[in-house]
């Protein structure tokens, strides 16, 4: 456990975020604290997600720091007050850095025709970039709308994560429709330009049949090395948060007790890409999730993974027993890795 929640409890979490490393060997950590709260009822039923928070580790990942906390009042974006803190990913490029972050906004609202869908006290869900020459000085940076629409079927855009796709670095994120009964997949190629998304693709991978029926969240691409079983070969894995249910449901009292994942608490899947083409994405998590926390509800959820010169870094947030997920890490030597694509 590296990064506990703010409170014990269900609800309560740090995570959904990314990690990575500069130059001089620092890894940066971003996520946000979340405390409970219900978005069914508005913003009197809780803090909800309250923090977006930055660490570093100067010792290959020993111990954490946190050196960068921003507030909801801190991201908003004119007249849209955040209501909410989501997903989160840090990019390093070209000597600066860029921090991308999902949050619910008032001030956006719903088409005219499904306005009275809108839940009072809640708002529409966005992606953000902060650009500066450090992370230091992201706090002073500006909060720049990147990614939104108004088409029912992707209305809220939240939970960025980095990839590439056909050589190129692309920015992946969730999206759900109107109604929330849902969440999918999708992705944009990231250039100098201003973001448009209309050149997203937002179907590229959708919810599946199985356990993942409900949703189906990407939140990590990671190359695999082209050894043994894989010589020759382009394959990334692309881990995803699944789950069969929304909310969640009571189970037959005589049936194969499991987790289900829901909202909040979803499961973990992994699928793989070949080629560097995110449209080859296939699953092998088809009837069941890989990844199930031996806490709490089960859940296991936001993996990251970062690929350093001699360990793979996995990060998650994962559930505990008094209903918490904490932010959990594993690291993984790249020999290990190599060991079993030889086997």
């Amino acid at each position: 456990m590296i990064v506990p929640p703010q409170r014990a409890g269900t609800g309560h979490w740090y995570g959904g975020g990314n990690m990575v490393q500069d130059q001089q060997g620092t890894l940066w950590l971003t996520g946000r604290f979340r405390n409970q709260g219900d978005s069914r009822t508005g913003l009197g039923a809780g803090e909800r997600g309250l923090e977006l928070a930055i660490y570093r580790s100067d010792d290959n990942a020993q111990t954490f720091q946190q050196v960068l906390s921003l507030s909801k009042a801190d991201l908003n974006v004119g007249s849209r007050e955040v209501l909410s803190i989501e997903g989160t990913a840090l990019r390093l490029i070209d000597g600066r850095v860029e921090l991308f972050v999902s949050t619910e906004k008032q001030g956006i609202g719903y088409p005219a025709e499904l306005h009275s869908h809108l839940k009072p006290g809640t708002g529409v869900w966005t992606i953000d970039r902060l650009a500066a020459d450090s992370i230091a000085q992201l706090s002073d940076a500006v909060v720049e709308t990147i990614l939104e629409t108004d088409d029912p079927r992707f209305l809220h855009m939240k939970d960025p994560f980095l990839g590439t796709h056909g050589g190129a670095d692309c920015l992946l994120f969730c999206t759900h429709p109107f109604c929330w009964t849902s969440s999918n997949t999708g992705y944009i190629v990231l250039d100098d330009k201003t973001l448009n998304v209309q050149d997203a693709n937002l179907t590229f991978f959708p919810r599946g049949f199985t356990w993942d029926v409900a949703m189906t969240r990407g939140t990590a691409l990671v190359a695999l090395p082209a050894v043994g079983a894989l010589e020759d070969q382009d394959v990334q894995l692309f881990f995803y948060d699944g789950g069969e249910c929304v909310r969640d449901l009571d189970q037959h009292a005589t049936a194969v007790k499991r987790p289900r994942g829901y909202s909040c608490e979803e499961l973990g899947g992994v699928a793989y890409c070949q080629d560097g083409d995110l449209n080859t994405v296939q699953r092998l998590s088809v009837n069941h999730p890989l990844f199930i926390s031996p806490h709490g509800t089960g859940c296991s959820r936001y993996v990251d993974v970062l690929a350093t010169g001699g360990n793979y870094i996995v990060t998650w947030q994962q559930s505990q027993d008094d209903g918490s997920q904490p932010l959990v890490m594993n690291v993984v030597p790249r020999a290990e890795i190599e060991a079993l694509l030889k086997d």
